[in-house]
């Protein structure tokens, strides 16, 4: 009879622990207009660096994009790990961006932490797949190129410890597990990078800034959910 009392309140424990684990809902990663609030602008080679004081990122409308001079990172002030995000992208013909995932506060979020390409072939003609699009910067190129140029794309992306799932305009680009990737590549002055299985698991999200002409990028309809 004890046992049983005991199994019991076993039972009711684990089920009172479930239902204290906050649930993760979807937010949307800009809730306001005008400059984003907790993000900093920083230098788009070392983000530990300020951005040119003209440099400048904004809300208008519900879009997000940059003013100022090029070359810049927009950054989280949040440290996440695991999490779901979801938005819309669209460049000019020279258009040059990035998404940082789990990048430290310090170095280029590309060889630092991890960056997803959002970039038109125009921009550098001599690209490889890696450096284009979908591609994890000079790491990984995507399965399949499906960016569409001068128009809205749209970007799923899930991270869960090693793994990554990435989809854009609902195609699967990239489903791997990063532990997997030992391809060492080359930082811009040639000295080597850590593979990709040696990244961080926990780090800060950014956009980059680093377009051309009236390439700028613009990001709309931003939302993720973080995952205990």
């Amino acid at each position: 009879m004890r046992a049983l009392v005991f199994a019991g309140l076993a039972v009711v424990g684990l089920l009172l622990g479930c239902q204290s684990q906050p649930k993760a809902v979807w937010e949307p990663l800009f809730k306001a207009e005008g400059e984003p609030e907790g993000w900093v602008v920083r230098a788009w080679d070392d983000v530990s660096k300020p951005a040119p004081a003209e440099a400048h990122w904004r809300v208008k409308q519900g879009q997000l994009t940059s003013e100022g001079a090029r070359g810049t990172w927009l950054m989280w002030t949040r440290e996440v790990g695991d999490f779901d995000l979801d938005y819309e992208f669209r460049l000019g013909a020279r258009g040059n961006s990035g998404l940082a995932l789990r990048a430290p506060l310090a170095g280029d979020p590309a060889f630092d932490g991890m960056e997803l390409q959002m970039a038109d072939q125009r921009y550098n003609p001599a690209a490889t797949p890696a450096e284009l699009a979908g591609g994890i910067y000079r790491a990984l190129a995507p399965l399949e190129q499906v960016y569409k140029a001068e128009l809205w794309n749209r970007y799923e992306i899930s991270l869960r410890g090693s793994r990554l799932f990435v989809r854009l305009n609902s195609v699967p680009i990239h489903d791997l597990d990063l532990a997997t990737q030992t391809n060492v590549v080359s930082r811009h002055d040639g000295s080597p990078v850590l593979p990709l299985k040696n990244r961080p698991r926990r780090g800060h999200l950014g956009f980059q800034e680093l377009s051309r002409d009236q390439g700028r990028v613009e990001i709309r309809h931003a939302r993720i959910r973080l995952l205990p």
